[in-house]
């Protein structure tokens, strides 16, 4: 999706919404999209400050709400009670290995694991929509140390 369509979709979820479209909004689009990791609310809103952008943490939390809404994000619990955000614009499928001693997330794709969990839903006749698959433990930084 090049970008102006990008901005046009999220104009038409903002106006579902019935949200103005701003460009702190739209800031926090880009700012999302325009990064690989996996960051918190607080994340964004300080690199928006960093960039000279004038934003209010109460307009990164909803505005993240509605990304995550409308599947221009996906929203990651990792446990700790604080959520992280990573893009799914132009972002293929893929789980997670997350370290429970650091908090690093490693992305990973295994065509192994996703047969096997289509050939389980169809062993239960169930119609998958979509899945999450997360493993916690420690990365090899965390275990050499």
């Amino acid at each position: 999706m090049d970008k102006e369509q990008l901005k046009e979709n999220f104009a038409s979820a903002l106006k579902q919404e019935n949200l103005k479209r701003t460009p702190q909004r739209f800031a926090i689009l880009e700012e999302l999209v325009s990064s690989d990791e996996h960051r918190e609310c607080t994340d964004i809103y300080f690199a928006l400050r960093n960039q000279g952008i004038s934003v209010s943490r109460a307009t990164v939390y909803r505005t993240m709400d509605i990304l995550v809404k409308y599947d221009f994000a996906r929203r990651l619990d990792i446990g700790d009670g604080i959520a992280r955000y990573e893009s799914k614009v132009g972002i293929s499928h893929h789980d997670h290995l997350i370290c429970l001693e650091c908090g690093k997330i490693i992305e990973f794709l295994n065509r192994d694991i996703e047969s096997l969990q289509q050939s389980i839903c169809n062993d239960f006749d169930f119609d998958m929509i979509r899945h999450t698959h997360q493993i916690f433990g420690v990365c090899p930084d965390c275990k050499s140390k």
